[in-house]
């Protein structure tokens, strides 16, 4: 019987101790909502929750949905049958395996991706990543890495973060797969490549990325999930994937979080990034 009693004082001790943490974290969870109301991450007006957008944000953001081609992810303007590919995609085969992006960079992604590259805005990195896991679980597989295109020393040193790297970490922490930065560096310094023709921006980054000695090893055979902020005209991304399958990646699975589509080039009022 006294076994019995101390069982019991023992589950009750700690179902008060379970329900006093609960309590604290609930209170401390209203004092924060009261100082630091959640706001809107495109126009910082205040919302219900956080990391979400208003309604008027929320409507000129543009999710890009099936049915897309499945080699470079754009999406087409009618149901099309099964692994059907694109004009692209048939005249211009990618050395990826395949692309795909969250949104269209349409005006408010373009207002997430500035604050996020020029505007410190590092605490955007997880709530885009978000909508990116959820365009690019068909890249996600068992032997996966995610490897973000990489800054030159000297801008990163200047900049003190890659944008790009902070989506790859915060992929890697929903997607439990490995991050790994070191796979893939830039090995000369490049122009930006605001404002350059596809022609240009093929040119600035050609032979730009490399795969260290030291790491080709652990890359031999793997599937690489390649993350960066915008793909505009793929001149990056065809660049870090020729160094990835060269450094020995089986597979290489481009994921950004906006994309340029085509019709966005004609719109003379679009400043591409």
């Amino acid at each position: 019987m006294a076994q019995i009693r101390g069982w019991c004082k023992g589950g009750r001790e700690q179902f008060i101790w379970v329900g006093l943490v609960r309590g604290t974290r609930a209170a401390l969870d209203v004092v924060g909502r009261l100082f630091f109301p959640p706001v809107c991450l495109g126009c910082r007006n205040l919302v219900a929750a956080p990391g979400t957008l208003c309604s008027s944000c929320w409507k000129s953001l543009r999710f890009i949905e099936q049915p897309w081609c499945p080699v470079y992810g754009t999406p087409f303007e009618h149901e099309m049958h099964d692994g059907h590919l694109s004009a692209e995609a048939i005249a211009n085969p990618p050395p990826f395996d395949s692309a795909r992006s969250a949104v269209s960079y349409t005006s408010i992604a373009q207002h997430l991706v500035r604050g996020l590259k020029f505007g410190d805005r590092t605490d955007l990195a997880p709530w885009m990543a978000r909508w990116m896991h959820r365009v690019g679980e068909d890249q996600f597989g068992e032997n996966a890495v995610i490897v973000p295109i990489p800054l030159h020393r000297s801008r990163y040193l200047k900049r003190r973060f890659n944008q790009s790297a902070e989506l790859g970490r915060a992929l890697a922490s929903i997607s439990g797969l490995q991050f790994a930065p070191q796979i893939l560096i830039r090995k000369r310094m490049t122009r930006q490549q605001v404002g350059l023709k596809a022609s240009q921006r093929l040119k600035n980054v050609q032979g730009a990325f490399a795969v260290p000695d030291e790491a080709k090893a652990s890359l031999v055979g793997r599937s690489v999930v390649l993350v960066d902020d915008v793909y505009t005209t793929g001149a990056t991304a065809f660049s870090a994937s020729r160094a990835l399958k060269r450094g020995g990646a089986g597979t290489v699975h481009v994921l950004t979080f906006a994309r340029v589509l085509p019709e966005d080039f004609a719109m003379e009022d679009r400043e591409l990034i």
